[in-house]
């Protein structure tokens, strides 16, 4: 039987000429090294393909008799005969990545085409001797350590004749282990004229390779140096492998939101705080001691500090000059340094904000692209099965981090696979629906129940003004709105306790949607109340200071009010949790988030007020990260119902830009072009808005001379007339609508793809069956045949008998 299969296995090499062959003939050592590789990948394809047929042939033996051996084919086909069963198993994606020696043979060739592009001395050129021989090789070397080594050789050769970004394509795209192919990116280095005239390596040439492979690892260490820096990137991945991607996606947007205060921090240092430091204004009286409570309510002793608005001059700084008592500006000496302080207050905030925004616009784009460029997450399961382990992990700590990142995204896909096959029923729906609203309808309660509350003790606030000596008052205000902030969110867990939703997600996503409603209408009150109510009750005060101060205190007490429901809250629901035999509580994404997003929108509501609030942010986002680590790792567990969080970036992304980012940029607009400045303090005192500083430079400017009279023309036509300001937005709103447009054009590209494969793949069984049908009809025809054949000389013998 083997001996038959032998006989029927054959090659037919159809190769059609191209215009690159009808050039210049290879070299004499393309020409034998391409007969020897060549001759050597038929053996070796010739040998599996008669394995594979033998395994195939004993895998269907018992279902027949015949020569013909059944097998079941995809979707219910028929069985492939054992000729079609062989043609399957020499196929190239069948037999390439067996062995280390079919994949260099593979790659070789491949290397080989790639060199005969360039230009080859032509064969007739050469002389008799130096052409290629027959007899010079060994066509039935059976040594396969030989063989891979030969091949080995020529594939290392033919790569060092290759350019970089080739043989950097070609190693990469190799089915080998990482170590043969670092071996054989170190023996392919060797660059061209290593050698000089007596076979030594030239001292220049060494020279340059020794720099070129020093700069090479240099640049390898300070890319694995960059990947260490990144802030917190192993306690990241610990806590996506313990408790999944959506209370990773918490601690991925803290991180955001810390990239987005170093940004907003650094021009205010440059342009604001430093300038100012380094000409401070003179005092105005005697400084108040340090007490220790100024860290709760930011007056005292920092109110004439570079922490607030009222510490800024209104002067051209350029030497210590104090302010006269009747407001008026200082008068620098001339010939020194002038540096417009007022400007350069208001340009250096409108810049940074314009700055953030277009960071977010970036990245929500950019987000939104990522998590909804795929429609589906149908194959999911065998990319993360057979596509996700890195094999470059060694340590023994960082595959078990590994292990545990592929089994909780196992888990996460499987659930909502199920969550997707579930049936619902009809009265379940309207049920759920019915409760749904209850449940609404009880949390719009107990929000416009707070609202109500802050509204009237703000109001007896501005009332009943509080006293220089009694600073422990500042602080009831914050203090009442901080304890709404941590009670409501526990009041709508508890009702939505009420729904029960079979997806995780919809919980998520509905819970973010009350506590956003909850916050922004608190906000807005106090926005109101500093805006509305406490710059007409302090007319004869610094109000700037006041409102700097008022957010300073909001942001330390809900820092506070954080670190304590973490340390305590979460320790006591975890006892009672245990106590009750439930196990531990879960991580709490809604009210996590929205807190994030509350003290950032407090951070942008008093940058105008206090240039350092954004430094205050960063270090409360260092010390929560450490300390919410610390509280998941012990006093929490992995969801009960993993769910995939792939679109909650972007969702916490939205919320940022539009309802936190948009607000706070309408809160300053109306700060500066409606409300009048305190006359007493600050770089805008005698001007009626802190818009005006602008028109003051730009008529300084026109009185200047003629050199620079384009920079009112800019101020006039760009800044003052509010069509560029219109023609911006809606750029960048365009900008949003396209980018949604390309995200879904791409899903739509994905899914034809997607079709074409599957397609494809029936074209391909397609074509089987009628190879299959073809070699049936033909085998029947043989066998026919040789039947004929075999009864024409039984009839001529009886003929002779008769």
């Amino acid at each position: 039987m083997a001996a038959d299969m032998a006989r029927s296995l054959a090659f037919l090499l159809n190769v059609p000429e191209t215009p690159e062959d009808q050039g210049p003939e290879p070299s004499p050592y393309d020409e034998s090294e391409m007969h020897d590789s060549f001759h050597q990948l038929i053996q070796e394809q010739s040998l599996w393909a008669a394995e594979e047929g033998l395994e195939l042939q004993q895998r269907g033996s018992g279902a027949s008799g015949s020569d013909h051996q059944a097998l079941l084919g995809p979707e219910g086909t028929l069985a492939h005969s054992t000729a079609t069963l062989r043609i399957l198993a020499s196929m190239p994606s069948r037999t390439i990545g067996r062995s280390r020696g079919a994949v260099i043979s593979q790659y070789y060739n491949r290397t080989v085409r790639l060199r005969r592009r360039t230009s080859r001395p032509q064969l007739g050129h050469l002389g008799r001797s130096a052409r290629p021989s027959l007899r010079l090789y060994d066509l039935e070397l059976d040594s396969t350590a030989l063989e891979e080594e030969e091949k080995r050789v020529l594939l290392v050769k033919e790569l060092q004749g290759l350019t970089v970004a080739q043989r950097d394509h070609m190693l990469r795209a190799m089915p080998l282990s990482l170590a043969e192919k670092r071996c054989l990116r170190e023996e392919t280095r060797t660059p061209r004229g290593w050698q000089g005239r007596r076979g030594l390596p030239s001292c220049c040439n060494r020279f340059r390779y020794a720099c070129v492979l020093a700069l090479h690892d240099l640049g390898l260490g300070l890319l694995s140096l960059l990947h260490v820096l990144t802030p917190w990137h192993y306690a990241l991945k610990r806590i996506g492998g313990q408790f999944g991607s959506s209370v990773l996606s918490y601690f991925l947007f803290l991180k955001t939101l810390l990239a987005f205060n170093a940004l907003l921090l650094l021009p205010l240092l440059a342009f604001i705080v430093g300038v100012q430091a380094a000409f401070p204004p003179a005092p105005l009286g005697s400084v108040p001691a340090f007490t220790g409570l100024e860290l709760l309510t930011g007056a005292g002793r920092f109110t004439d500090t570079v922490m607030y608005y009222g510490y800024y001059s209104n002067a051209t700084l350029n030497q210590l000059c104090a302010a006269p008592l009747d407001g008026g500006q200082c008068t620098p000496e001339a010939g020194s340094l002038p540096y417009n302080m007022p400007l350069a207050y208001l340009f250096t905030v409108g810049v940074a904000f314009f700055v953030t925004c277009i960071t977010l616009v970036y990245s929500m784009s950019h987000s939104f692209g990522e998590s909804y460029r795929v429609g589906s997450t149908s194959g999911a399961h065998a990319i993360t099965v057979f596509c996700s382990w890195d094999h470059k992990v060694t340590q023994k700590w960082a595959s078990r981090l590994q292990h545990d990142n592929i089994r909780t995204r196992l888990k996460e896909l499987l659930a909502e696979w199920r969550l997707r096959q579930a049936p619902s029923s009809v009265c379940g729906r309207m049920r759920q629906a019915a409760v749904l609203g209850l449940v609404w309808l009880l949390c719009l309660v107990v929000t416009l129940g707070c609202t109500w509350a802050i509204y009237a003790f703000s109001e007896f606030r501005v009332k009943s003004p509080v006293s220089t000596e009694t600073e422990w008052a500042l602080l009831v205000l914050p203090v009442v709105v901080c304890l709404l902030n941590l009670v409501a969110p526990y009041l709508y867990r508890g009702l939505a306790a009420l729904e029960r939703h079979d997806s995780p997600v919809l919980e998520v996503y509905l819970a973010i949607c009350r506590n956003l409603i909850f916050k922004m209408v608190i906000l807005g009150i106090l926005c109101y109340h500093w805006l509305g109510r406490r710059v007409g009750a302090m007319k004869d005060q610094c109000w700037e200071n006041f409102v700097g101060q008022e957010l300073y205190r909001f942001m330390v007490l809900d820092f506070i009010f954080t670190l304590l429901d973490t340390l305590f809250g979460e320790l006591v629901w975890r006892l009672i949790s245990e106590k009750l035999r439930r196990g531990k509580p879960e991580f709490d994404i809604a009210r996590n988030v929205l807190e994030l997003i509350y003290g950032q929108t407090l951070t942008w509501l008093g940058v105008l007020f206090s240039p350092l609030l954004p430094a205050m942010q960063i270090i409360k986002l260092v010390l929560l990260f450490y300390v919410k680590k610390m509280s998941l790792m012990a006093n929490c567990q992995a969801p009960r119902r993993p769910w995939l969080a792939s679109h909650m970036s972007t969702i916490f992304i939205s919320l940022l830009c539009f309802p936190s980012f948009l607000g706070a940029a309408i809160f300053l607009c109306y700060a500066i072009w409606q409300v009048k400045p305190s006359s007493l303090c600050g770089p805008f005192r005698t001007l009626d808005t802190m818009y005006e500083a602008g028109k003051v430079w730009v008529r300084r400017l026109e009185k200047a001379g003629p050199r620079v009279s384009w920079l009112p023309w800019i101020h006039r036509n760009l800044v003052e007339n509010t069509f560029p300001i219109y023609l911006v937005s809606a750029l960048l709103l365009a900008m949003i609508y396209l980018n949604i447009q390309v995200v879904k054009g791409q899903r739509k590209v994905i899914c034809l793809l997607k079709e074409q494969i599957s397609n494809e793949g029936e074209d391909k069984i397609f074509l089987i069956n009628k190879l299959h049908s073809v070699y049936e009809r033909k085998e029947k025809s043989r066998i026919g045949r040789t039947q004929e054949d075999a009864t024409s000389p039984a009839l001529l013998t009886d003929d002779r008998d008769t």
